[in-house]
């Protein structure tokens, strides 16, 4: 009877020792599916990462918040500022964006604050990097940074870029203050103190608040109406005295002929108002004048 006993323990502990092996096995196939799965996983996620950074599309920059494919708005904020509203609603929403507004001041001003000396360079985000205007753009925010004077610019390529990148490459403060605009690139790679802005009113503060002189290359719109703007508060007193260069004579000049003519002739200002800027076509004299009085 002991010996059946015993016999019928050993079957039972050899039956256990098999199911644990079963077991085992089990455990290390399922662990090797699951390896398997996640390398064609991961295979699968390099391969599209490497395809395309943004399969969505375009990319919409609204302050910190980066929007793609559907979720790219059709407004803006600088829009939704000055539409005319046919309602009251308006009353209740802009003390919130006042308070928006006030912080981007305040974000500005403590970003920038200890900034230094510095002198700003405007012009055309289209300008090639094969145009000599890129090149001089380029060589003069190379001779600023040089002069320990920080370079500032609205932080986009062409122009912007081309002063940024001189600036970033001669050791010294590369400053890029950049707009909320639909299709926004965001700002270039020279840039190494950097932030974007909502409203234009708020940028441009910042660039007359924190510049010493500045320096206008060729552009479009936005670069008349930073240098309009600019003008017009040396003009009207509303800023200290500051040097400002257009630079490349050939490309200002007929907007020039234009002031000391017709607008002139009008009356619409008066005579010495063309002299509160240097025209040049040398890169090294447009330096000199606004880093002159630093």
């Amino acid at each position: 009877m002991a010996k059946k006993q015993k016999k019928a323990k050993k079957n039972g502990d050899k039956q256990q020792d098999t199911k644990k092996i079963q077991q085992t096995a089990s455990v290390a196939d399922k662990a090797q599916t699951d390896i398997s799965v996640d390398t064609e996983d991961l295979n699968e996620t390099v391969i599209e990462n490497v395809q395309d950074a943004s399969p969505l599309g375009d990319t919409y920059h609204r302050g910190p918040v980066i929007l793609r494919g559907p979720m790219i708005p059709t407004d803006n904020t600088t829009a939704n500022l000055l539409k005319a509203d046919a309602d009251t609603d308006w009353l209740h929403m802009d003390p919130w964006r006042v308070l928006r507004i006030q912080s981007e001041f305040v974000d500005g001003f403590g970003a920038l604050a200890e900034l230094g000396p510095a002198v700003s360079i405007f012009g055309s985000a289209r300008t090639e990097r094969t145009d000599p205007i890129y090149k001089a753009a380029r060589r003069m925010g190379s001779l600023i940074a040089k002069r320990n004077i920080a370079v500032i610019t609205g932080g986009g390529p062409g122009v912007m870029e081309a002063a940024n990148r001189g600036a970033a490459l001669a050791g010294g403060k590369s400053v890029g203050l950049g707009i909320e605009l639909p299709h926004e690139q965001g700002l270039n790679q020279w840039v190494n103190l950097g932030m974007s802005f909502r409203y234009f009113f708020v940028r441009k503060t910042m660039f007359v608040k924190y510049s010493s002189g500045v320096i206008v290359c060729p552009g479009g719109f936005g670069t008349l109406d930073e240098m309009f703007e600019l003008l017009t508060l040396v003009q009207t007193h509303k800023v200290a005295d500051m040097p400002v260069v257009l630079f490349d004579k050939a490309y200002w000049q007929g907007l020039f002929d234009w002031l000391r003519g017709p607008v002139s002739d009008h009356g619409m200002i008066s005579s010495i108002d063309p002299h509160l800027v240097t025209l040049t076509d040398d890169p090294d004299e447009a330096v000199e004048v606004v880093t002159k009085g630093l």
